[in-house]
C-alpha cells in the first residue's frame, strides 16, 4: 500500500480499530490449541458435575449445560465460522471474478447469457434458497454419499453452498469494470499484437478490477458469517459436536434466563466480526477508489 493510500486508509479511524478487532480475534482463535493445552483442559470434554460454573482460572468465561469450557468453545468456534467466511467469500469472489470478466471482455451473447444467469440467482430469495439447499440430505443423492464423510462434512457443504449462490454480486461489480477496460488503449494494444483472450483478461484487465474485488469480499466475509451463523442456529448449518458460534447460541437458546453468558458470548463474537467486516471494507473503499480520495 502506497503512502497516500496508507493515508487513506489511516484517516478512516473505525476501519483501522476493525482491522485491529480482526487480527486479535484471528490470532486468539489460532491459539486456541496452545491455550487448551495450557490449562488442560479439552473443549470437546463433558462433566456433568461442572455444569454452569461461573469464571474461574480453569474455566475464564465458566462452563455451559455439559460442563465444557466456554472460552475455548468460543474460540474453537471462531476458528470453524472464520474458516467458513474467508474460504465462501474467497471461492465465491474467484467464481464472481471469471465470470464477471468473461461477460465484460467477451460482450455480446455471452455478456447476455452470463448476465441473465446470475439476475436469475439474484432474484432468488437468498436466507430461504440457502435454508432449503442446507436442508437437503446429500446422502440421499445418489452419487453424492461422499459430500457427508468425515467430521468435516459439514463444513464443507457450508462453504459449497454460499459459493454456489454468493458470487453474483462480484460478477456484476467485475464486468461493468472490464467493459470500461477493454476499450483501452493498452487493451487494444494487446490484442493487436495477437494476445489471447484469456492473457489480456487476466494481465491487462483484472488488475484493474481488483478494488472491487478486494472491497466486495472483505464485506462478503461478515455476511457468509453471518449466513453460516443463522444456518447452524436453525440446525442446518455446521453439526455438533464441531462448535461453531451458531450452533452454541442454539444450544443456549433454551438456557437464555438460566444462563445468559453462554449466548452473549458468541452473540457478541459474531456482531463484532460482521461489523468489524463492514467498517474494514469501508475504509479500504475509501482507500482504494480514487474518487473517494481527496489530494
Amino acid at each position: 500500500m502506497s503512502g497516500r493510500l496508507a493515508a487513506a486508509f489511516g484517516g478512516h479511524r473505525l476501519a483501522l480499530v476493525s482491522a485491529a478487532l480482526l487480527v486479535s480475534i484471528t490470532l486468539a482463535v489460532a491459539a486456541a490449541p496452545l491455550l487448551a493445552a495450557i490449562l488442560g483442559v479439552d473443549p470437546d470434554e463433558v462433566n456433568l458435575l461442572a455444569r454452569f460454573q461461573g469464571p474461574s482460572l480453569a474455566h475464564p468465561l465458566g462452563t455451559d449445560e455439559l460442563g465444557r469450557d466456554v472460552a475455548l468453545r468460543l474460540l474453537y468456534g471462531g476458528r470453524v465460522s472464520l474458516a467458513v467466511g474467508l474460504a465462501a467469500a474467497v471461492l465465491a469472489a474467484a467464481f464472481g471474478t471469471a465470470v464477471g470478466l468473461v461477460a465484460g471482455y467477451r460482450g455480446g451473447l455471452v455478456d447476455a447469457a452470463l448476465m441473465r444467469l446470475t439476475d436469475g440467482v439474484i432474484a432468488l430469495p437468498l436466507l430461504p434458497l440457502l435454508i432449503v439447499l442446507a436442508a437437503i440430505d446429500p446422502a440421499k443423492l445418489p452419487g453424492l454419499g461422499w459430500l457427508v464423510a468425515g467430521e468435516d462434512a459439514s463444513l464443507y457443504r457450508i462453504v459449497a453452498i454460499v459459493v454456489l449462490v454468493g458470487w453474483t454480486t462480484i460478477a456484476r461489480l467485475v464486468r461493468g469494470a472490464a467493459l470500461s477496460l477493454r476499450g483501452r488503449d493498452y487493451v487494444l494494444a494487446a490484442e493487436s499484437y495477437g494476445a489471447s483472450a484469456l492473457r489480456i483478461m487476466v494481465v491487462h484487465i483484472l488488475p484493474g478490477v481488483t478494488t472491487p474485488i478486494i472491497v466486495a469480499t472483505t464485506l462478503a466475509v461478515g455476511n457468509v458469517i453471518l449466513f453460516e451463523s443463522v444456518l447452524s442456529f436453525l440446525g442446518l448449518g455446521i453439526q455438533p459436536p464441531t462448535p461453531s458460534w451458531g450452533n452454541m447460541l442454539t444450544n443456549a437458546q433454551e438456557l437464555i434466563y438460566d444462563a445468559p453468558a453462554l449466548v452473549i458470548w458468541p452473540g457478541a463474537a459474531i456482531f463484532l466480526t460482521v461489523i468489524a467486516c463492514n467498517f474494514l471494507g469501508d475504509g479500504l473503499q475509501d482507500a482504494l477508489d480514487p474518487r473517494a480520495r481527496r489530494d
